[in-house]
């Protein structure tokens, strides 16, 4: 299973440094959507890639070494939908503020899965 888990990780590596990261939310701005919601850690996308929503596959880039450092398994009651989101960099605040985020209410709930 280790290989498994290597070939995992390296694959995602290939992937995050293949692909542009656009931080289209940085660190204090608000959500579109939910304006009371202050991202606390920048957030943004792969370029030309795709994600279960439609979308670029997610990334919280942290203030650290630009390493993969974790992904986050998302389930998304109002759409209904699950994804993982990858965090670049964070430092071990950084990744607790990235969990607590994404299970701050009762319509989603994550995991944090280390490297």
């Amino acid at each position: 299973m280790n290989s498994y888990n290597e070939d995992f990780w390296k694959a995602l590596d290939e992937l995050v440094n293949s692909s542009e990261i656009v931080i289209d939310r940085p660190k204090g701005s608000a959500h579109p959507k939910f304006p009371d919601f202050i991202y606390r850690v920048d957030y943004g996308y792969l370029k030309d890639t795709t994600s279960m929503d439609g979308a670029g596959i997610d990334v919280w880039v942290g203030s650290g070494d630009k390493k993969i450092d974790a992904i986050m398994c998302i389930v998304d009651l109002m759409k209904k939908d699950s994804e993982i989101k990858i965090l670049i960099g964070c430092t071990e605040e950084e990744k607790m503020e990235v969990y607590r985020t994404h299970n701050e209410t009762q319509y989603m709930k994550g995991i944090i899965i280390r490297r």
